[in-house]
C-alpha cells in the first residue's frame, strides 16, 4: 500500500504556537513537536517521511530563527528607550549636584522672573477685587480667572520646589550647629522658622519657641539642645542661613496668596470637584492633567497617579494628589487604596460636571462625596 503524500510545510494549526507572545513557551512548544515527530519517523524509513522531516524541521528553526530576530529587536527597543530614560534623569542629578549651593542666587530664579512678578501681581489685584460673576456664561477655558487658576499652580509647585531646596541649604549650613534639630522638625518652613529663632543661642531656655511648634516639640528641642555636639556657626554662614530663612518665609507668604486665591475661586470654576477633593487639590489636579476639560476626558486609574513629575521620580508605585485630600487621610490605612479609588472615580465624573457647568452649585459633588464615605466609613 503506498503511503499518502504530507505537506512540507507547517499547518495552520501548528503555525498559531508562533503566535505566542513569550518566547520560551513557544520554544518548549516548538522542541515538544520536534521530539515527537523525530520518534514517530524513527520508526519508518520510508524517503518521503524523512523528506518530510527535514522540511518540517528546517520550517519550524527558521519560524525560531524569526521569532528570536524579533524578541531582540524588542528588547533592544526597550533598552534604548530605558537608556533615554536614565539618561534624563542622570543628567536631572547632574545638574542638580553641579548646584553651588553656596550661593543661593545662582540655584534660585523663581523669585527675579518676570513670570513670577506678573502673576502675583494678578493675584493680588484678584484678591483685592473679588470674584468677577460676569464671566458666568462664558466658555471655560475663555474665562480670564480660569486661565490665572491653571497659571498659579504651575507657580504653586514651582514654589514648593524652591523652597525644597532653601530648606535643604539650611539644614546643610545649620547642621553643624544643631544636627538633631532636623529629626525634629520635619517641615521645611517650620524648620526655617525655628532656625531663625534660635540662631548661634546655646540656652534655648532663653529663646521663645512659643506659637510656632507644639509644646511637646518646644521641651523635646530644648533638651536634645543641651547635649548636643553641634558648635556656634561662623559670623558669615550664620547670616547665609538666616538669609535663606527670609527667603523660604516669603516664598511661603506668596504661595499662601496663591492658594488663597485659587481656593476662593474653585467653588465657581470647578464647584463639584471642588466638593470632592477640596479646592487646593482640584487646582493641581487641574493642573497636573492640562485643564478641567483634559481631566474630564481621563480614566479615573490615571487620576490617582497626577502628581508633580518631579517628586514622582523612581518610585514605582505612587499615589498623587489625592493623597492629600481629607478623605484619603482620614481613612483607615487597610481601605486606603480603595478609598483612593474611589475618589479617582468620583473626581473624574464631577470634573465632566463641571466642564458642562452642569451643577454650578455644587450639590453633585458633594452626593459623591457622601457616596465615598459610606462606603469607606460606614
Amino acid at each position: 500500500m503506498g503511503l499518502a503524500t504530507y505537506p512540507t510545510t507547517i499547518p495552520a494549526s501548528l503555525r498559531s504556537y508562533n503566535d505566542c507572545d513569550n518566547l520560551l513557551g513557544t520554544t518548549l512548544c516548538a522542541r515538544f513537536l520536534l521530539i515527537t515527530f523525530r520518534l514517530l519517523f524513527r520508526t519508518c524509513n520510508n524517503q518521503k517521511f524523512v523528506i518530510f522531516q527535514t522540511n518540517l524541521e528546517d520550517s519550524f528553526l527558521a519560524d525560531l530563527e524569526d521569532l528570536s530576530v524579533n524578541d531582540n529587536e524588542n528588547l533592544d527597543e526597550d533598552n534604548d528607550d530605558a537608556e533615554h530614560m536614565e539618561e534624563d534623569v542622570n543628567g536631572d542629578l547632574a545638574d542638580i549636584e553641579a548646584l553651588n549651593y553656596d550661593d543661593l542666587d545662582s540655584v534660585l530664579k523663581l523669585q527675579k522672573s518676570q513670570r513670577f512678578t506678573d502673576i502675583m501681581k494678578k493675584v493680588e489685584d484678584a484678591l483685592e477685587k473679588g470674584s468677577d460673576m460676569s464671566n458666568q456664561g462664558m466658555v471655560l477655558e475663555d474665562d480670564p480667572e480660569y486661565q490665572l487658576i491653571m497659571e498659579c499652580n504651575t507657580l504653586s509647585v514651582d514654589i514648593e520646589n524652591e523652597i525644597v531646596i532653601i530648606y535643604n541649604f539650611i539644614r546643610d549650613k545649620y547642621r553643624l550647629k544643631f544636627p538633631e534639630l532636623e529629626s525634629l522638625v520635619h517641615n521645611p518652613i517650620d524648620y526655617a522658622r525655628v532656625v531663625k529663632k534660635i540662631g548661634n543661642e546655646v540656652d534655648l531656655t532663653v529663646v521663645d519657641l512659643e506659637g510656632l511648634l507644639p509644646s511637646a516639640i518646644i521641651m523635646v528641642i530644648s533638651v536634645t539642645a543641651s547635649t548636643t555636639s553641634g558648635k556656634p556657626l561662623p559670623e558669615d554662614v550664620l547670616q547665609k542661613t538666616i538669609e535663606a530663612c527670609d527667603r523660604a518665609l516669603t516664598l511661603d507668604e506668596s504661595n499662601k496668596k496663591v492658594l488663597d486665591f485659587v481656593e476662593s475661586r474653585m467653588g465657581y470654576i470647578a464647584p463639584n470637584l471642588s466638593a470632592i477633593v477640596g479646592s487646593v487639590v482640584a487646582a493641581k489636579l487641574m493642573g497636573a492633567a492640562g485643564g478641567l476639560s483634559s481631566l474630564a476626558k481621563m480614566l479615573a486609574c490615571n487620576v490617582q497617579l497626577l502628581c508633580d513629575k518631579k517628586k514622582a521620580i523612581g518610585s514605582q508605585f505612587r499615589v498623587g494628589y489625592i493623597e492629600q485630600t481629607e478623605v484619603f487621610q482620614t481613612a483607615p490605612p487597610a481601605l486606603k487604596m480603595r478609598a483612593c479609588r474611589l475618589l479617582s472615580a468620583k473626581s473624574t465624573l464631577a470634573a465632566r460636571v463641571d466642564s458642562i457647568r452642569g451643577d454650578p452649585s455644587g450639590s453633585q459633588g458633594r452626593t459623591y462625596r457622601e457616596d465615598i464615605r459610606k462606603q469607606i466609613f460606614y
